[in-house]
């Protein structure tokens, strides 16, 4: 998003033509074109695996690929636009797209932070407060909280539509700098530090909880190893005896307790998926067995051996989750800065250039992350990726036939 002084000639023509970033431009041309590439690419495979691929038809991954479709909206209209911008320097398509690119161009932005919420929202609910997950997160809550997204991200930024124009600071179109005030000061300030912070207080949370069921489960650790190692006490035991085993008592049961919530979790995060096969069910109950005889779902530390060697599938959505939020911080941080310490304009406009550019990576990323830190996506993506290839394969080995 951009928030720059425009510095139109009165002729019409939306020119960001300067000396100092002609030679720029192709590099910010072909980084826009490998975001579009990439960017296209990968959330149209994660909304295709979603449908495709039963295992991801989960509750939770409704807001996954909501987030998605707001990326595919920016990679596959608005970032094309962007490209013909840079490499022509100068705005070709008009006024009238101006004004539609960037309300494109927030709406995208503002679904984007507001899914963010509403995923570490689900995430500490599912941890923390069950039965309110299940009845805010149901399959009806779900639909209206996609569609208020929605709904709300065009409430706020459509009333500027008089007021985007073209920023030859960095080449695009955006809403006046100074003609929307306060009001664009106000969405800026919510969205940005009051929604993005609420996301950060909500991940604090789910740590602390993590933390403090990894504790317990230390502890409950602890307790058994000693029990097995003291011998059984005497029925005449001292009160330092007896205030001791009162204490390990204590310790064991709440600690079971943070195991049996911490195990609800993941059996919880099991029941969201759809029916499987009888073979596969039977895989899961024996998972859930085994989750509950080692570790604790959404508690084992990284530092224990044995059952926390791997993570539970609490710990791994969360953790990549975490990630996303902190990819967009750091896609969108440095041209929040600039903007808000060059109020002048006094900075280049390469500068400016860079730091605008550097938040397209944001709406390409998220599938890649996806791939590296979830099995089940990055399954779902070989498959479309072998069938998409699977033509292409046919051909080439009925060319080689006969050849050989």
């Amino acid at each position: 998003m951009e928030m720059n002084d425009t510095n139109q000639t009165e002729d019409g023509l939306f020119s960001c033509y300067s000396p100092s970033v002609v030679g720029y431009r192709y590099f910010a041309v072909a980084w826009g074109c490998a975001v579009t590439i990439t960017g296209t690419v990968g959330n149209l495979m994660t909304v295709l695996a979603f449908i495709l691929d039963t295992r991801l038809r989960t509750r939770f991954n409704v807001l996954i690929v909501n987030l998605a479709v707001a990326d595919l909206l920016y990679c596959t209209i608005l970032q094309p636009i962007s490209v013909d911008s840079y490499l022509h320097l100068r705005w070709r398509s008009g006024q009238l797209w101006c004004s539609i690119f960037g309300l494109l161009l927030f709406l995208s932005n503002s679904v984007s932070i507001i899914t963010l919420c509403l995923v570490a929202v689900s995430r500490y609910l599912l941890v923390a407060k069950r039965p309110v997950f299940d009845r805010v997160f149901s399959n009806h809550g779900l639909t209206l909280l996609v569609i208020s997204a929605w709904g709300l991200g065009l409430a706020s930024f459509g009333p500027l539509w008089s007021v985007y124009v073209f920023v030859p600071q960095v080449c695009t179109c955006s809403f006046h700098r100074t003609r929307g005030r306060p009001y664009t000061t106000i969405l800026l300030f919510f969205y940005f530090f009051i929604g993005l912070g609420c996301v950060g207080a909500f991940y604090l949370l789910i740590y602390r909880k993590v933390r403090i069921a990894s504790k317990a489960l230390l502890r409950y650790r602890l307790s058994r190893r000693s029990s097995k190692k003291k011998p059984a006490p005497s029925d005449q035991g001292t009160d330092d005896s007896g205030v001791e085993t009162a204490k390990t008592g204590s310790s064991e049961m709440s600690s079971q307790v943070e195991l049996d919530q911490s195990t609800d979790v993941v059996n919880h995060e099991k029941s969201c998926l759809p029916a499987q096969s009888s073979a596969t069910a039977k895989k899961s109950s024996s998972d859930n067995l085994t989750i509950q005889n080692s570790a604790p779902a959404a508690a084992a530390p990284a530092s224990q051996p044995a059952s926390s060697g791997d993570d539970s599938e609490f710990k791994r959505v969360t953790r990549m989750c975490f990630t996303v939020f902190i990819c967009f911080v750091c896609c969108f941080v440095p041209f929040l800065i600039l903007n808000i310490a060059d109020k002048q304009n006094r900075a280049p406009q390469v500068l400016h250039m860079f730091c605008a550019n550097l938040t397209w990576l944001n709406s390409c990323i998220n599938p890649v992350l996806y791939a590296v830190m979830n099995r089940q996506f990055r399954q779902a993506y070989n498959v479309l990726l072998t069938r998409a290839a699977a033509p292409f394969t046919c051909l080439w080995s009925c060319w080689r036939a006969p050849r050989s």
